[in-house]
C-alpha cells in the first residue's frame, strides 16, 4: 500500500464533508494534529441543512443508511453512536408510487417488503424478491472488504478470491438483466434497479457488482436523525473537535502552496498560510485539482471523466397534509428504458419524469410549523455538458415540476406554497461540482476502482483525496469509508472496517 512520505504530524483538511470528517476523526484518535478549514459557516459540505421561514430541509443526500460506517469513524475517537446522534429506524423506508396508480412499500423488515410484493404481484414475484435479497447481500458481502472498503491501487489489486465470487454472482453482467433473474415485474425491477442513477448510469449498461447499492437503500435500513444528514456531520465535527482536531469555519482555501513535490502549507482567501506536514482536500476531486493545485499536479485523464446526470432540486415548505405519510416516495413514470436515454445519451429533460419526494417532516415534525410539511423535490436531469441554458430554462422547469407534482397525487401544490429554493445544475456547479453533478463522475467501469481517479496525488508526495470523486466512489456510505482510506494513506495502516449490528437502533 502506497502511503504518503515525510512528516505527517500535522494534517490540514480543506473541507468539512463527510468524507473530511471522517478522516480528521481518524487521524486525531490516532494522535495527528489536525485543522480542518472549511469555507462554510458549520460542516457538511453537500449534506446541509437550510431553514426557511420555520421550515427546515436538507439540501442534499436525504438518505442515511449504513449508520455503523459513522459508528466506526466515531470509535476511533472513543465515542459512542448513541451519545452523538440518536438514530431512528425508517419503516417504509420508501414508497414507490407506478404510473398504473399502483403502490408497493419497501420495508425495513424484508419479510414485510416480501409480502407487500405478493400481495401486488403475485407468490412467484415474492419468491424471486427473497432470492434478490439474498444474491445482493451476498454481493455485498463478497465486495466490501476486498474492493469497496480497501486500497486498490493496479487492477492487479483485484485478482483476489473474492472476485471470482463476484463474477460468479453476476457482477460483470448488466444489472438488469441480474436483476430480471430474480424479478419479473416491469415495477419490482424498475425499483430495484433504478439506484445506477445514483452512480450514474443507466441498469441496461451498468455492472451487475452495483446491486450493492440496493442491498444498502432496500435490504441494510435506512435511518434517520433528528436533523437529516446534516446532523451525521454536525455530530462527526463535534466529536472530533471534543478531541482536539480544530475546525476553521468562514474559511476559504483558494491555494495549496507546494515545493520540491510536497505541499508545505494552504493559503486562504484572506491571505493566510497554513502550514501543513500533510493536506487533505475533501473538495470534488477535479476542482480541487484545478482551483487548489499547480496545472502540472492534474492527470490528463480528467479532461475524459464521464460525470453523472445532475438534478433539479425544489426545495418547498407548503402548507396542508402529506398525501402519502411517508418519509420518502419514488414517483416511477412510465417510460423507463427512454428516460435514462433523454438524461444521459441525449441530454434532454424526462419527457415522462421519475423523481423523488422526501418530506422529513412525516418522521420529525419539528422540520415545519404546525399544518405545513417540508419536501425536497428531485428530479434527476443531464448535467452541463448537455446545452441547456438554465438561466432560462431553470424558471420553466420549477413551474413544470409543480405541474407534475400535482398530477402526480398532490392537489394544489403550487398554491400551498409558503417558502421554496431551487437548485439547478448551474447552481450545483457554482457550488463547486464539475459539470454541476452533485453524483461526480459517473461509476463506469473505467471510472470504477483502480480506475477511478487515485486518492492520492501523483506527483505529490503528500496530498490525500477524499470525496466521492475518488474511491470508492458516490453516496454517504461510499464518502465515509473515502475519509477512512484518505487517513490510511497517511497513517501507512489498515485499520480496517469492522462490521457491526447495531440492535440498539428501533
Amino acid at each position: 500500500m502506497r502511503t504518503v512520505t515525510g512528516p505527517t504530524d500535522h494534517v490540514v483538511i480543506v473541507g468539512a464533508g463527510l468524507g473530511g470528517l471522517s478522516a480528521a476523526l481518524r487521524l486525531t484518535g490516532a494522535g495527528r494534529r489536525v485543522t480542518v478549514l472549511e469555507r462554510d459557516d458549520a460542516p457538511g459540505g453537500r449534506a446541509g441543512s437550510l431553514r426557511l421561514g420555520g421550515y427546515r430541509f436538507d439540501t442534499g443526500p436525504t438518505v442515511l443508511t449504513m449508520p455503523d460506517l459513522v459508528a466506526d469513524a466515531l470509535d476511533c475517537v472513543g465515542e459512542g453512536l448513541g451519545r452523538w446522534l440518536p438514530l431512528r429506524r425508517l419503516d417504509p423506508m420508501y414508497r414507490a408510487r407506478f404510473a398504473d396508480g399502483s403502490v408497493l412499500d419497501v420495508r425495513a423488515d424484508p419479510e414485510h417488503t416480501e409480502q407487500g410484493v405478493r400481495e401486488l404481484c403475485g407468490p412467484a414475484e415474492a419468491a424471486g424478491f427473497r432470492d434478490f435479497t439474498r444474491f445482493a447481500t451476498r454481493m455485498f458481502q463478497a465486495q466490501m472488504r476486498d474492493f469497496i472498503d480497501a486500497q486498490v491501487d493496479s487492477p492487479l489489486a483485484l485478482m483476489r478470491p473474492s472476485l471470482a465470487r463476484v463474477a460468479a454472482l453476476g457482477g460483470f453482467r448488466r444489472l438488469d438483466t441480474v436483476v430480471g433473474r430474480y424479478l419479473r415485474d416491469p415495477r419490482t425491477r424498475r425499483l430495484f434497479s433504478f439506484q445506477a442513477m445514483y452512480a450514474g448510469l443507466d441498469p441496461h449498461e451498468a455492472l451487475g457488482l452495483y446491486a450493492v447499492i440496493a442491498y444498502m437503500d432496500s435490504v441494510a435500513g435506512v435511518f434517520h436523525a433528528d436533523g437529516g444528514p446534516h446532523a451525521v456531520a454536525a455530530a462527526m465535527a463535534g466529536a472530533a473537535a471534543r478531541h482536539g482536531a480544530t475546525f476553521r469555519y468562514g474559511t476559504e482555501v483558494n491555494r495549496v502552496e507546494v515545493r520540491g513535490g510536497r505541499a508545505v502549507a494552504v493559503h486562504t482567501t484572506a491571505g493566510e498560510r497554513v502550514a501543513a506536514d500533510v493536506v487533505i482536500l475533501n473538495p470534488d476531486l477535479p476542482v480541487a485539482y484545478r482551483d487548489l493545485l499547480p496545472a502540472s499536479a492534474a492527470p490528463a485523464r480528467l479532461d475524459r471523466l464521464r460525470y453523472s446526470p445532475s438534478c433539479f432540486l425544489l426545495l418547498a415548505g407548503a402548507r396542508g397534509a402529506h398525501p402519502s405519510g411517508t418519509h420518502h416516495t419514488i414517483h416511477f413514470g412510465g417510460a423507463w428504458r427512454r428516460t435514462f436515454d433523454e438524461i444521459i445519451r441525449r441530454g434532454e429533460l424526462m419527457s415522462d419524469p421519475s423523481f423523488l419526494v422526501s418530506t422529513p417532516s412525516v418522521t420529525e415534525p419539528a422540520a415545519a410549523p404546525a399544518g405545513g410539511h417540508s419536501y425536497y423535490v428531485l428530479f434527476p436531469t443531464p448535467n452541463l455538458t448537455a446545452p441547456l441554458d438554465w438561466s432560462v430554462l431553470g424558471p420553466r422547469y420549477r413551474d413544470e415540476v409543480v405541474a407534475t407534482l400535482e398530477r402526480a397525487g398532490y392537489p394544489g401544490f403550487g398554491t400551498s406554497i409558503d417558502v421554496e429554493q431551487v437548485t439547478t445544475p448551474a447552481d450545483w456547479r457554482a457550488r463547486g461540482m464539475a459539470a454541476g453533478a452533485p453524483f461526480a463522475a459517473a461509476h463506469t467501469f473505467r471510472q470504477t476502482g483502480p480506475f477511478r481517479p487515485s486518492n492520492l496525488a501523483p506527483g505529490l508526495a503528500n496530498v490525500v483525496f477524499t470525496g466521492s470523486g475518488t474511491r470508492p466512489g458516490v453516496g454517504v456510505p461510499m464518502v465515509l469509508i473515502s475519509g477512512r482510506l484518505a487517513a490510511e494513506r497517511v497513517l501507512g495502516r489498515d485499520r480496517g472496517y469492522r462490521t457491526r449490528t447495531l440492535r440498539a437502533i428501533p
